[in-house]
């Protein structure tokens, strides 16, 4: 069993409604940004004709699809994404490869500041 894996990065946009001090509160209120990375997860066997899990051009392809309704947009507004947490943007990513990659197995979002969300689906 293989695992393969691709990273890009997008820069976004969101607000977040928080319940926590209304001191922190209030800065995730206002409209503000990071720069996230995330990294799809492939497992498979290799295929006996190509030698790949998959074609690693296929899964560049499918991250720049991805990464056209994420970068340097408002998160808030994007269809499909809900709440624009660590969590959903882990979800969407996942959904949105999973359509052309069969093979997804995971993916993780992450931010500059540290944070880190991995996404594995059970089934």
């Amino acid at each position: 069993m293989f695992e393969l894996s691709q990273s890009f990065s997008f820069d976004a946009a969101h607000t977040l409604k928080r319940k926590v001090s209304a001191e922190e509160a209030a800065g995730s209120r206002r409209i503000h940004g990071h720069t996230y990375t995330a990294e799809i997860h492939v497992r498979g066997e290799r295929q006996p004709d190509s030698g790949m899990v998959v074609d690693l051009a296929v899964v560049r392809e499918v991250i720049a699809g991805i990464r056209n309704q994420l970068d340097h947009h408002f998160l808030d507004e994007v269809a499909g994404l809900g709440a624009p947490t660590l969590e959903n943007l882990c979800v969407f990513i996942y959904a949105q490869a999973k359509k052309e990659i069969p093979q997804v197995s995971s993916v993780a979002v992450s931010r500059a500041a540290g944070d880190r969300c991995v996404y594995r689906p059970t089934n």
